[in-house]
């Protein structure tokens, strides 16, 4: 299975993080979307966001029984020309390198080279694809493969949407 992941900060302190489970590349919908509650989460620290979101992403793992063969994360997996380590890489460290992992941002970080960007449908403002596990031409091959339309893949607009509370299957 393919695991899309996300994660809403919210005003308690909390988190809540969402996962989207899928067969196939071009699925439209999601086999099973997965929703847990974090109480309390790390402050943001610049430079070391996956402080914040990795330990939200690793027990939202722990509520799912299907083996996940691929995580799309919601940012990067190697951050600018250096490829220092992302969130994506820090998570496939704390899976023990085991699972592939493919980042996907909405903006561009300091130094993206720009073989990082593909553009989806008919819009004109890139996504960033990094990825850890995986040849970088494959991963971005495969988030153009995913359904929709517009710039975000359904799935991964899907998974955002049930994390903010918009969306429920």
């Amino acid at each position: 299975m393919i695991l899309a992941v996300d994660v809403q900060y919210e005003d308690d302190g909390g988190a809540t993080v969402a996962g989207v489970l899928f067969k196939d590349w071009s699925d439209p919908e999601p086999t099973r979307a997965v929703l847990t509650h974090v109480s309390e989460v790390q402050d943001y620290e610049p430079g070391q966001f996956y402080k914040r979101e990795l330990p939200c992403i690793l027990q939202l793992l722990d509520a799912i029984s299907e083996s996940v063969d691929i995580i799309v994360v919601d940012g990067y997996v190697t951050l600018g020309a250096d490829d220092r380590p992302g969130l994506g890489m820090h998570l496939h460290n704390a899976l023990q390198q085991r699972i592939p992992v493919i980042g996907v941002a909405k903006k561009a970080f300091l130094d993206t080279p720009p073989d990082r960007e593909i553009l989806r449908g008919d819009s004109l403002k890139p996504l960033y694809v990094s990825a850890v596990g995986v040849p970088l031409t494959q991963a971005r091959d495969w988030i153009l493969a995913m359904s929709g339309k517009h710039r975000i893949p359904t799935l991964l607009k899907r998974v955002d949407q049930l994390c903010r509370g918009s969306w429920r299957p």
